[in-house]
């Protein structure tokens, strides 16, 4: 009777490690070449939200928190928000972190970028977090889908706001010029 229950037991730790790492690599996935933003070097210059995404990270130490979600997606998260504030600084957050001072999903993973916008410092908050982690991982994955800013926030306060009585006081997404 054992037997069964171990194997029962360690089928199912497999299966979560592995729809764990596959969920996390998914969500992760690279942007297609043709939505780069072109380099100085072809005569146009690079825009802000392209400095960090050249730029290493610092490291993310998790050691002693509690995560709210596993640690592949908390990371994925994290780097996402570091390298795509074109995206998180125009989605609200919906867990009432705005008492602390947060405008944005942004403010919930990052603590400091220097003037050139690489990520200087992390911001904990993030890391027991599900309502944070869970909203930048859902912009995440419709920027990964081809989304843009607009239609990310869009998406996120549709089905965020009637849920919660409260959200950060997040600016607009600026307008394309013409």
């Amino acid at each position: 009777m054992r037997l069964p229950i171990r194997f029962g037991v360690v089928m199912l730790a497999l299966a979560t490690v592995f729809g764990v790492a596959l969920a996390a690599r998914q969500g992760a996935a690279p942007r297609p070449a043709a939505a780069a933003p072109k380099p100085a070097s072809q005569g146009q210059p690079a825009t802000p939200a392209a400095a960090p995404a050249l730029a290493p990270l610092p490291p993310l130490d998790t050691a002693g928190y509690a995560l709210a979600r596993p640690l592949a997606v908390t990371r994925a998260v994290y780097e996402f928000v570091a390298r795509h504030p074109e995206v998180s600084r125009h989605v609200p957050c919906y867990c009432g972190c705005e008492a602390d001072g947060h405008r944005n999903n942004e403010n919930c993973f990052i603590g400091a970028r220097d003037a050139a916008g690489n990520v200087t410092k992390w911001d904990t908050h993030g890391f027991g977090c599900a309502i944070c982690v869970d909203v930048a991982r859902e912009s995440m994955q419709l920027f990964n889908s081809g989304a843009d800013p607009a239609s990310i926030r869009a998406a996120i306060e549709k089905k965020w706001t009637p849920q919660y009585r409260t959200k950060t006081p997040t600016p607009p997404v600026p307008a394309k010029k013409r």
